[in-house]
């Protein structure tokens, strides 16, 4: 299909705040929203930070109250999946089209409705009902099968499920189309977001809900990842030269995405397009990233492909720009190596609200958005002197005006898996 695929709503949570433009005000100040570790003794830890959301209330998201007692039993990643999407649904209006229409339309509206979700996949916090029961055991097997009714929540198979959010959002609003849960780490939020569009220029959907979440605050990834070398102990410092790595943090976003003739159809408005975007791996160690920055600069490259963009006409990139330095050099070498010297305004979001792994893609993507109708993009708060590496990157640490409506919004994972996509905000009305 050639239709357009247009953006009719977005939303987003994480620890710089409960909304898209509440986030978007924070960065513009300047704001980092990083605690210390509060969810277990971290006392004598040698990371004393983490990007947390203060509150998750679910009871507003569903009408429905046996969905609402049961989604209090999910697991946090779950419920700011639930919340960002619930509140892009709302802000969509596709409730009060759906409802407006007779049982045979609402049926066929219901099926052309397709929801696509990127989360972590992995949850050490998976295990921990078992541990009281392996330590009692000491090491004694039976023992151990003994005490496992009176430990293991018998519902834990159902909390741990990685497909909670795609399955509770179809659920509450009765959505039955093309669906996909996607697992696939740092990428996973824009990988979402991808396949919806795929989804429907291929025509298998009229309308795509798309949600990226995350929940990585937990003491073993904290210490795993600080054992790698990659969790910094101050502020993340993306592409600077003092930069000593990332923070964690934990947050959602959503996107809801259309055909133009369906946007039309129902008098909804449209905030965005998605142009195009672009994969890649690097074939290499699960850690290893090319210092040449060939793998984000293929991704790139087809990105822009498929949009029929010339890298001049993007006015924004919104890189991964987790603070780590060999990460962030490899992906000045790919921005640099695709732009030249032609470079748009480049940011990062990170260094406000950690990293949230899954989620950040779609975060960002959903904050580009914002920054183009705004006209306005954060700085990188935190930068002081560029890296040498990255230096030719057109960075700053205060607010920018933007000039033009296109962005590029760039994400990466353990793998080393590289995600590009291109997203348009409309100029007078019009996409």
């Amino acid at each position: 299909m050639n239709e357009p695929i247009v953006i009719t709503a977005t939303e987003a949570i994480c620890a710089s705040g409960t909304s898209v433009a509440q986030i978007h005000r924070e960065l513009l100040a300047g704001h980092t929203a990083f605690t210390p570790l509060s969810q277990w003794d971290s006392s004598a830890w040698p990371v004393p930070l983490a990007g947390g959301v203060p509150n998750i209330d679910g009871a507003g998201l569903f009408d429905d109250r046996r969905l609402l007692k049961s989604i209090q039993r999910l697991r946090r990643t779950d419920l700011l999946g639930l919340y960002a999407a619930a509140r892009a649904v709302a802000n969509s209006g596709i409730p009060a089209c759906s409802a407006a229409l007779d049982e045979s339309a609402r049926i066929q509206f219901n099926e052309r409705t397709a929801v696509y979700t990127g989360c972590g996949g992995v949850g050490y916090y998976y295990q921990y009902d078992f541990l009281p029961a392996l330590a009692a055991a000491d090491g004694d097997l039976r023992r151990f099968a003994d005490k496992l009714g009176a430990t293991v929540n018998p519902t834990w198979l159902l909390q741990s499920l990685p497909n909670n959010v795609l399955c509770y959002l179809g659920i509450a609003f009765g959505f039955k189309g093309a669906n996909t849960c996607i697992t696939n780490h740092g990428t996973g939020g824009a990988q979402a977001i991808v396949e919806a569009y795929y989804a429907l220029r291929a025509g298998e959907a009229d309308r795509a809900l798309a949600a990226g979440h995350d929940c990585p605050i937990e003491p073993e990834i904290i210490l795993n990842l600080y054992r790698l070398g990659l969790l910094t102990t101050d502020a993340i410092r993306p592409f600077d030269a003092a930069s000593s790595g990332l923070i964690v943090g934990e947050g959602a976003a959503a996107m809801v995405l259309e055909t133009r003739s369906a946007a039309a159809a129902r008098g909804a408005r449209v905030r965005g397009e998605v142009l195009g975007a672009g994969f890649s791996t690097e074939a290499a160690g699960v850690l290893s990233t090319g210092a040449s920055g060939d793998g984000m600069a293929a991704a790139i490259e087809l990105a822009l492909g498929e949009a029929g963009v010339a890298p001049a006409e993007i006015a924004l990139i919104v890189a991964h720009g987790n603070g780590t330095a060999a990460s962030d050099r490899s992906e000045a070498a790919a921005i640099r190596r695709v732009f030249g010297r032609d470079m748009p305004v480049v940011t990062s979001f990170k260094w406000a609200f950690g990293d949230t792994i899954a989620a950040a893609g779609a975060i960002d993507a959903a904050l580009a958005l914002e920054c183009l109708h705004a006209e306005t993009v954060p700085g990188i708060a935190t930068l002081r002197q560029p890296d040498p590496g990255c230096a030719e990157l057109n960075l700053s640490a205060s607010p920018t005006r933007l000039r033009g409506n296109l962005a590029l919004v760039l994400s990466r994972g353990f793998g080393v898996m590289n995600c590009a996509l291109v997203i348009k905000a409309p100029r007078d009305g019009h996409s």
